[in-house]
C-alpha cells in the first residue's frame, strides 16, 4: 500500500469530479471530490498505513453510494432490490449497508414510498388486481406489513377491482369474441384476468355480463 507524503492532486482529464492522488510522486489512487473533502486531503499531507486504509475504504463507500444513486435515477427501488443490484456489481457488504443507510437518511430509499409509487404506477399504466400487486411487491423484498399498510391506507383512493377488471376485459374482448361456447370464453377471458391478479369473485360476474352481451349481439 502506498504511504508517504501527498505530492500532487490532479483532476482527471475525463471526469472533473474525480482526482488522482500521487504519493511520493507516484500515482496512488483515483478518488471522488467527496472522498477528497471527507478525508481532508491536501498536497503535503502524510499518509500512513491507517490513513491509507481509511482513504481506500471511504472511496469504496463513495463508489457504492454513487452506484446506488444511479440506480435510483432510473426509477425508485425497494431496499432489498437496491441491495441485490449492488451485490451483483460486487460492492462489499459494509459499503452497501452504509450506502443504503445514507440514502434512507436522505429520504431517497424507503419501502413505504416505493410501494406507493409501485401501486400508483400500476394503476395508471398497467392495471393489476390487488393480489398481483401484493405478489410483485413481495418479490421485490417489501415486507408484508408495509404492503398491507399501503394497500389499506384509508387516505389513498380505494381500488375498484370490478370496474378496473371490467375495463381491462373490454379492451381484450375482441380476442375472445368468436369462441364457440361459454366454457371456452370463460377459460380464455378468465385466464387473462386471473394472470393480472384478479380473483374469481371479481372475474365471475364480468364473464357473465360480457358473455350475455356477446350472445345478444
Amino acid at each position: 500500500m502506498p504511504i508517504g507524503k501527498i505530492t500532487a492532486l490532479r483532476v482527471q482529464a475525463n471526469d472533473s469530479q474525480r482526482v488522482n492522488v500521487f504519493i511520493a510522486d507516484e500515482y496512488a489512487i483515483g478518488i471522488s471530490l467527496s472522498t477528497l473533502a471527507r478525508e481532508k486531503l491536501f498536497v503535503g499531507k502524510e499518509v500512513d498505513d491507517a490513513g491509507w486504509e481509511r482513504l481506500a475504504a471511504t472511496e469504496r463507500h463513495d463508489k457504492t453510494l454513487q452506484a446506488a444513486m444511479r440506480l435510483l435515477e432510473q426509477r425508485p427501488r425497494s431496499v432489498a432490490e437496491l441491495r441485490q443490484r449492488l451485490q451483483r456489481k460486487e460492492h462489499e457488504p459494509q459499503a452497501i449497508d452504509a450506502a443504503i443507510e445514507r440514502l434512507g437518511e436522505l429520504g431517497m430509499v424507503d419501502d413505504t414510498a416505493f410501494s406507493r409509487y409501485w401501486v400508483d404506477n400500476r394503476q395508471a399504466f398497467r392495471p393489476r388486481g390487488t393480489m398481483a400487486i401484493r405478489n410483485e411487491l413481495q418479490r421485490k423484498g417489501v415486507k408484508r406489513d408495509v404492503i398491507d399498510a399501503v394497500l389499506n391506507d384509508p387516505e389513498r383512493p380505494a381500488i375498484d377491482e370490478h370496474e378496473q377488471a371490467l375495463e381491462l376485459a373490454r379492451t381484450a374482448l375482441h380476442k375472445y369474441a368468436t369462441v364457440p361456447d361459454r366454457a371456452s370464453f370463460q377459460r380464455k377471458l378468465g385466464g387473462f384476468l386471473m394472470r393480472r391478479g384478479y380473483t374469481y369473485d371479481t372475474i365471475g360476474p364480468i364473464i357473465d355480463m360480457l358473455w350475455k352481451e356477446l350472445s345478444a349481439s
